[in-house]
């Protein structure tokens, strides 16, 4: 009887201590949370721990809802149960701006390990508010101002100034439900500059976005520019078009037919009658030369070696000429050469 009084006592306390906690893995390390722009991950390593299967993680979490009413109990956050990732998304179920305590634990198959708990309470009010997002533009007679990705519950202050003269800038509250703005009744022509922030209570809020600067436009701005490039794509299609025609239509009579040409006039026909074609080969060679000859009217011309030179015959007597010899290559059909007269 003692011996099977003994057997019971011990199986009670194994399943005591497994359920108090006691006989399990070594809980994960490095809990904390990371919040920017109203949106809340925890983060922690994973258990290092040989384990034949994935290792699963769950999280909860306590706040004053919890304490008060639940009398101090622990809610599982519901996309974070029995997870293989080493995160959780809790911005849904930290929703109110009270203090939050968070802890997480692993599982290898039916072991459960320890639970590690955050160091200190979470406040949604210790989130990180980055500069917000923010696109300016043009519209008529005034301005569009988009935002993007605002945190929630956040409002944007937004400052609109003409151009030079800040100290008479307005300023605009935007909701992050709104998120954008319609600033009217702007001068045309005029430049104005565009600055947000983004604010969360009376001690929360982010830096200036950068200036941001465009120019009021008129009602017909929103037709002009796209007036303007259809009309420069239709006249460079047709500039094309008509280059391509006469590539391919242009003839050589098209061209003889637009330039004529004219014939030479009476008096140039003799000096530029060109009768034969003659080859590089026969080209003239001119030289200079002194000739000594006693002109007889019945003698005609004189022959030197290098070709025929045909002299004046209006003179007489022992003269000193200079002529210009025109030298011919030989032909196959004559040999003779001709000489210019002077």
């Amino acid at each position: 009887m003692r011996l099977r009084r003994t057997v019971s006592l011990l199986q009670t306390l194994i399943v005591v201590l497994l359920d108090a906690g006691v006989w399990t893995l070594s809980a994960p390390d490095a809990v904390s949370m990371d919040s920017t722009d109203m949106r809340h991950t925890l983060r922690w390593r994973p258990l290092q721990a040989s384990c034949n299967t994935s290792i699963l993680y769950s999280v909860q979490f306590q706040g004053e809802f919890e304490l008060t009413v639940l009398n101090g109990s622990w809610v599982d956050a519901p996309e974070c149960h029995l997870i293989q990732h080493t995160h959780c998304d809790l911005t849904l179920d930290l929703g109110s701006d009270s203090d939050y305590s968070v802890h997480v634990r692993g599982r290898c198959g039916s072991q459960p390990s320890a639970w590690a708990e955050l160091r200190q309470p979470f406040n949604r009010r210790d989130t990180v508010l980055t500069v917000p997002e923010m696109k300016v533009s043009a519209a008529v007679h005034g301005l569009h101002v988009v935002f993007q990705k605002l945190p929630l519950t956040a409002v944007v202050m937004v400052t609109v100034w003409k151009t030079g003269d800040e100290l008479q800038a307005q300023v605009y509250s935007v909701s992050a439900e709104e998120a954008e703005l319609e600033v009217d009744a702007l001068q045309e022509g005029v430049r104005y500059c565009v600055r947000a922030q983004t604010v969360m209570g009376t001690q929360l809020q982010s830096s200036s976005t950068d200036a941001q600067c465009v120019s009021i436009t008129g009602p017909d701005a929103a037709w002009r520019s796209p007036t303007t490039a259809t009309v420069t794509v239709i006249i460079m299609a047709g500039l094309l078009f008509a280059v391509f025609w006469s590539i391919v239509h242009w003839r050589p009579n098209v061209c003889h037919t637009c330039f004529h040409k004219e014939p030479l006039p009476d008096s140039l026909q003799d000096v530029w009658d060109v009768r034969h074609r003659m080859s590089r080969q026969q080209l003239e060679v001119w030289e200079r030369t002194c000739v000594v000859q006693s002109i007889d009217p019945e003698h005609q011309a004189s022959k030197t070696g290098t070709g025929f030179v045909s002299l004046l015959e209006e003179h007489s007597g022992d003269l000193l000429l200079t002529v210009d010899v025109v030298v011919f290559p030989p032909s196959k059909t004559s040999g003779h050469t001709a000489g210019k007269e002077m």
